[in-house]
């Protein structure tokens, strides 16, 4: 079993230790040649991972999984794509591109209240007033980071949008804030580069005189380093991952140049530099009324930005080392109320998920003809980022130790989605 806690020796601790030292033995010197030899290769088959979080509850059936000719079908109808799956008629270009997506149909959950639910699908467990559960996005930054030692940029990066936090793995695995613009609050450089070095080294022994008088705990240690990665930050050229007006107008319009495909085109960027885990979000999806005047004008957003990230992540040779997560916290009821709307459902719905060796061009699982229930195998919160997990490399036999020393398995104990892999 894999133990795995934030306070730990790691890798990287150890390799710095290793290059500091002064003399290498013969076996030493064999092993740097072989991490040499192989950086390529490691450089290559970095994963990663893209969360396209739906903030509110999107209505899976007017998308993914549509009921044509049952009352509760709705105004949509779906459309042939490049997979074995239809899809609703307003995601044209999505469909060319499902030939690499799968679409999870039998999602049946429990939480259908916005906060609760947004935690569930965020980390694979209910919230509980006693622990504080790690994200999704810090579950792998922490798993993946150690693949990449020259990663200035945080691991974990949300866009457009807050996450769910880095409970138990502390705050070094937090999400770092971005705006779809790319814009970061209270990161300007406004001062010489040494003078800010001096800043740096004078707080840095001021926060460690402090830790060191008193037994002040592991928060003063993460604050310290907090400050310390934000310097990094401050100086480093990655930073221009976040510029997304550097590229093309053409590159841009593809993507759709509002908040959702600034977010796109950004993940993409970030993905390139190396970071392991993207959150964008697009809310707007709590329709409890006049759901598909809604729906018309915001599927052709997500369509948009949606197709132009798998296009551009296949083409860069990325799609196979990324993996694409689409969901939102719950859906919508199979039937319409009375404001010609639909109101929360967990019992019956979708996500859809591909890229990082997932099988494209399929669905999993179904529901009844009136879209009330699962009618075949059903999947939770836990399953599906345990599929993800495992399509990252991350180990299911992961087991974390929360603040109180208890034993906390990955994705907890969910199993992997086996049609997705078969």
């Amino acid at each position: 079993m894999n133990l795995s806690t934030p306070n730990g020796m790691s890798r990287r601790h150890f390799m710095r230790h290793l290059a500091g030292a002064s003399a290498l033995s013969g076996s030493a010197l064999a092993m740097g040649h072989t991490l040499r030899s192989n950086a390529a290769e490691l450089a290559q088959n970095r994963k990663s991972a893209i969360l396209l979080w739906m903030g509110g509850g999107p209505s899976t059936m007017d998308i993914w999984d549509l009921k044509t000719g049952h009352r509760n079908g709705g105004e949509f109808r779906p459309i042939s794509t490049s997979g074995d799956v239809q899809i609703s008629e307003h995601m044209p270009k999505f469909a060319r591109h499902m030939d690499k997506m799968a679409v999870v149909r039998s999602m049946s959950t429990r939480e259908a209240d916005h906060g609760r639910g947004r935690y569930y699908m965020h980390t694979g467990y209910v919230p509980s007033q006693n622990i504080e559960h790690p994200s999704y996005g810090s579950v792998i930054a922490h798993e993946l980071s150690e693949q990449r030692p020259e990663l200035e940029i945080p691991p974990f990066v949300s866009v457009g949008g807050d996450s769910v936090g880095p409970g138990f793995l502390g705050m070094a695995w937090s999400p770092f804030s971005v705006s779809s613009n790319g814009q970061v609050r209270n990161l300007n450089l406004n001062m010489d580069v040494n003078r800010l070095s001096a800043r740096r080294l004078a707080l840095m022994q001021l926060e460690k005189k402090y830790m060191d008088d008193q037994n002040r705990g592991l928060a003063v240690k993460e604050h310290m380093d907090v400050i310390d990665k934000t310097f990094k930050l401050m100086t480093s050229q990655q930073m221009s991952a976040f510029k997304i007006d550097q590229e093309s107008e053409a590159v841009r319009e593809r993507y759709g140049q509002n908040g959702f495909g600034n977010g796109c085109l950004m993940a993409r960027r970030l993905v390139e530099t190396g970071v392991p885990f993207i959150e964008v979000s697009l809310g707007g999806w709590d329709n409890h009324q006049n759901i598909f005047p809604t729906l018309r004008d915001k599927l052709p957003v997500m369509d948009q930005a949606m197709s132009a990230l798998v296009e551009d992540l296949e083409q860069r040779g990325l799609l196979q080392d990324t993996a694409i997560i689409w969901m939102g916290e719950f859906s919508r009821t199979p039937n319409i109320n009375g404001n010609a709307g639909r109101d929360h459902w967990a019992r019956s719905w979708s996500t859809v998920v591909g890229g990082a060796g997932i099988n494209g061009g399929i669905s999993v699982g179904e529901t009844s003809p009136d879209g009330t229930q699962v009618i075949t195998e059903p999947y939770t919160s836990e399953d599906l980022m345990a599929s993800v997990c495992h399509a990252l490399g991350i180990s299911l036999e992961t087991t974390f130790t929360s603040r109180s020393g208890r034993p906390m398995k990955i994705a907890n104990s969910g199993r992997m989605i086996k049609e997705l892999f078969a």
